[in-house]
């Protein structure tokens, strides 16, 4: 194959790393998206992309067409509506949104439309530059409010035939003329129809494709913008290529979304059973998984998916499974017990014994858990608007659902999070010369979506909607990360599904399960009998104590410039330096005086906080819990500092509206003040001794091998015939465990301390590197940000009056991560002049030192070794 040009995304991807690209999201977006919904780093980069795109690309194509790949479940459609957001401020309020299902409509307009809906993406009121913003659902643009976001909201198919029929209140090709028109397509590879087919039919037939149709409406006006998000984009076919190479511009595939751990992990349970024990199997393993849930305080109510080939035989499966759990017995449990063996439902069964539940109580559960009112028997012939409604809420704590039966109708366009069993009840294969068939692809493709991450937290600091559990995969908690496929005995099927989910990147060319061993000589040491490790702890930031603005680190003083209302008329090209020198002349000369809001009066102050929905009391006690009334508040105001710029005229004698303008500036930059200082936790500075052998353990983790473009990850350092960072670390005492499978960044810098151990051992009698594979966490002083040090160091000098232990944490990180980890590097640098040592359970001579180090980058050694020296005071000497 050809070595092709740059797509416009990989171009992106360059300047991105370089720092050109912006990431500060304007606040007009985040302000207005639903609080519940924090933008995740990718999609941060997505809108960066587009706004840079939008106003910096020189080569910006008009009208403009941009596409983004980004993977099932990756949030594309909140990703939409910050689109929407940032373009509506720039002047455009008509949006045509189109999907290609009819299914899938009522679903997008919850998500645009319904306050109430739980998965409802704008903000509760949506204001910009304090003017509140209507979402308005419109059957055409002649009913726009031209102060609000109107959307058409339509399908593919709907749209081609209404701009065909001319009916009264039907879209026409009219409505487009004169209008700045945002089209909006979901699931946009099927408005490819006319690309992937090529041009071998006639003009005629071309404009009436689908894909004829949106281009007529994209090319109707030179300001038109048509935003495409698609999981699925065909780059191998040449037509798809030419067509989209300066369109995408931002890709995000499943392999990523599952590397950074958004989506649970894929495992295929076989069984040489019919439907009806398939069936009872997969209900057994969901209240296995909800026994798990509740167990450890977590709200789930897992959902199965039975999924039929045809929509008869979904019904007769249906039957099937209702007759099986209406009559279900001691006895059909016992049945799936005997089948259960060296599988995870025999876990479950064990489970259910531990904890006392009998056989006879769990029939009795399942009845009640999967009752007819609970089930949903979806196909063509049997949807309606509240069907499509359950299917869109299974998540909410009101719906009941607990199974859902269907053929088809979910394999686009389907957002459920509590999905964690798909049922295969056909056993049918379409594959061709040992690839994937049509239909195996598109089940794979089902998996993918239903392999989206059920957030949930087992401690307080995790983060609810990643994985937590790859390097403690004993953890019961762990069953609430898995998706299970149940397939009938098959392998050559299992064969090429499997192929099918490895190509879509939501399961790993290769995984395994490795033992992290303590080395035994390590056990004996007096650094694992006595050894230490100082780590802090994250707590709540007590804010009772605070009331009002006196009690929170403010600026000094604001400023506010006050137009100057200075205007001029001139000729061009006949000024000459006397017009120049007059018109200096007649500017308004402007100066700066600081005045205290008090001096503007209470009344001003009030109407002021009026207009920031911030300020509201119920909002500010938020912030302020011990705020008694608004006029605390104000009283509190009053004392805040401005430094006005105006004409000196002005400044003498400010109008009412001066005085509103100043303070409503003043405030709006005081709102920014008060949630950059606003935490809910704080790292504690205090750092307290742990046992080391209390904290460094044998840990069991999952590694997958294609970990991104890091081909050392999951590779063991010391076996040269599988890393080309060889090291053999059992012969290396200083090294506690008995394996690396780190990244390379992580390899190379064991290796870097293997050059330097004969230096460190001329000064130190004790020097263990420690991999931290998930066994302690520290928090950032400002926030609790909770980090992993990717390696502690340690370090002991006998016989000093100075420091007799340090302790070092250290991330290895490539310099794609630089950016992105910034966060972690300052905290580290923070760590040595910001901590305190707890040495209440300590012998009075003994002294630790805690330092954080830089980035550890292969390519940066040279620095890293000159500021470890200098931290460690070695000196410049080899």
């Amino acid at each position: 194959m050809t070595e092709r040009e740059l797509t416009l995304s990989q171009e992106y991807d360059i300047i991105s790393k370089r720092g050109v690209i912006s990431r500060d999201v304007p606040k007009y977006i985040t302000d207005n998206l639903n609080p519940r919904y924090e933008l995740r780093h990718y999609q941060i980069e997505a809108i960066s992309r587009f706004i840079y795109y939008f106003e910096e690309e020189s080569n910006r194509i008009k009208p403009t067409q941009l596409l983004f790949n980004m993977a099932t479940g990756s949030g594309k459609t909140l990703l939409m509506v910050a689109n929407i957001l940032y373009l509506y401020s720039k002047g455009y309020r008509h949006f045509l949104f189109f999907v290609n299902s009819t299914n899938i409509i009522e679903k997008t307009k919850d998500n645009f439309l319904n306050p109430l809906s739980s998965k409802y993406l704008f903000n509760e009121k949506i204001k910009f530059e304090g003017r509140e913003v209507q979402i308005r659902e419109v059957s055409n643009f002649d009913e726009a409010n031209e102060n609000d976001i109107n959307i058409v909201f339509t399908t593919i198919q709907g749209l081609h035939s209404q701009l065909n029929l001319h009916r009264e209140n039907l879209i026409t090709m009219e409505d487009f003329r004169d209008k700045k028109i945002v089209l909006i397509s979901d699931e946009a590879h099927h408005i490819n129809a006319w690309t992937r087919n090529g041009l071998n039919n006639t003009e005629r037939e071309m404009k009436n494709t689908w894909e004829g149709t949106v281009l007529s409406i994209f090319n109707s006006n030179l300001e038109n913008v048509l935003l495409e998000y698609t999981a699925t984009i065909d780059m191998e076919n040449p037509n798809i290529f030419e067509k989209y190479k300066d369109r995408i511009i931002f890709e995000y595939d499943l392999k990523q979304f599952r590397i950074d751990g958004y989506s649970k992990e894929v495992k295929v349970l076989q069984a040489d059973l019919d439907n009806k024990e398939r069936m009872l199997q997969a209900a057994v393993l969901s209240q296995y998984r909800r026994k798990i849930a509740e167990k450890n305080r977590i709200r789930l109510k897992p959902v199965v998916l039975f999924k039929s080939r045809s929509i008869n035989e979904s019904k007769v499966n249906y039957v099937l499974f209702r007759k099986a759990i209406d009559n279900l017995s001691e006895k059909d449990l016992e049945k799936v017990k005997s089948n259960a063996g060296g599988t995870v439902l025999e876990k479950a069964f064990s489970y259910f014994e531990n904890s006392g539940i009998t056989l006879d109580n769990l029939s009795l559960e399942l009845q009640e858990d999967f009752s007819e009112e609970k089930c949903i028997l979806l196909d063509s012939e049997n949807i309606d608007r509240d069907k499509q409604l359950r299917l869109n809420t299974l998540e909410d704590e009101n719906n009941e659902v607990r199974a859902v039966f269907a053929v088809n109708m979910l394999n686009e366009g389907w957002d459920v999070l509590n999905l964690f069993d798909i049922v295969r009840l056909y056993d049918t294969r379409d594959a061709r010369g040992n690839r994937p068939g049509k239909t195996t692809i598109a089940e794979a493709q089902l998996i993918g979506r239903g392999a989206r991450y059920f957030p949930f937290k087992a401690e307080e600091k995790d983060d609810p909607y990643r994985r937590k559990f790859d390097n403690d995969v004993e953890n019961e908690l762990k069953i609430l990360e898995e998706l299970y496929y149940h397939s009938s005995h098959n392998p050559r099927y299992i064969q090429e599904l499997t192929t099918a989910l490895k190509e879509s990147g939501i399961m790993p060319h290769e995984s395994k399960e490795v033992e992290l061993k303590v080395k035994e000589e390590v056990k004996r040491t007096d650094f694992w009998k006595n050894g230490l490790i100082f780590v802090n702890k994250r707590m709540k930031v007590d804010r009772s104590r605070i009331k009002t603005v006196r009690d929170i680190n403010t600026a000094v003083a604001y400023a506010c410039r006050l137009p100057t209302g200075f205007s001029e008329e001139s000729t061009i090209l006949k000024e000459n330096q006397q017009d120049r020198e007059n018109k200096v002349g007649k500017t308004a000369e402007t100066v700066t005086r600081m005045f205290r809001l008090g001096d503007f009066g209470d009344a001003v102050i009030r109407k002021a906080m009026a207009k920031l929905d911030f300020y509201r009391f119920n909002n500010l006690k938020r912030y302020f819990p011990s705020l008694e009334s608004s006029l605390e508040f104000i009283s509190s105001l009053k004392e805040i500092n401005a430094d006005v710029s105006a004409s000196r005229d002005r400044l003498d004698s400010f109008t009412p509206e001066d005085k509103l303008y100043i303070c409503t500036s003043v405030l709006a930059q005081l709102k920014q003040e008060i949630l950059k200082n606003y935490n809910d936790y704080e790292g504690t500075k205090v750092f307290v001794p742990q046992k080391v052998r209390n904290l460094v353990q044998d840990k069991r983790i999952k590694i997958d091998t294609d970990g991104g473009s890091d081909r050392e990850l999951g590779k063991p350092m010391s076996d040269p015939t599988k890393t080309s960072i060889p090291l053999d670390l059992s012969v290396k005492n200083w090294y506690v465990y008995n394996e690396n499978y780190g990244t390379s960044e992580e390899k190379y810098f064991v290796r870097f301390i293997d050059g330097i151990i004969d230096r460190l051992k001329e000064l130190y009698t004790g020097i263990y590197l420690v991999r931290n594979a998930k066994l302690f966490q520290i928090y950032r002083f400002k926030d609790g940000k909770a980090l992993e040090p990717d390696f502690v160091l340690f370090l002991k000098k006998e016989g000093s009056e100075e420091y007799c232990q340090y302790q070092l944490f250290v991330e290895a990180k490539g310099e794609h991560l630089f950016e992105k980890d910034r966060w972690k590097e300052e905290f580290l640098k923070e760590i040595e002049s910001g901590h305190e040592v707890n040495y209440t359970l300590l012998g009075e001579n003994e002294k630790y030192k805690i330092i954080g180090l830089p980035f550890y980058n292969e390519s940066k050694k040279a620095e890293f070794n000159r500021i470890l020296k200098e931290k460690l005071g070695i000196g410049n000497d080899n």
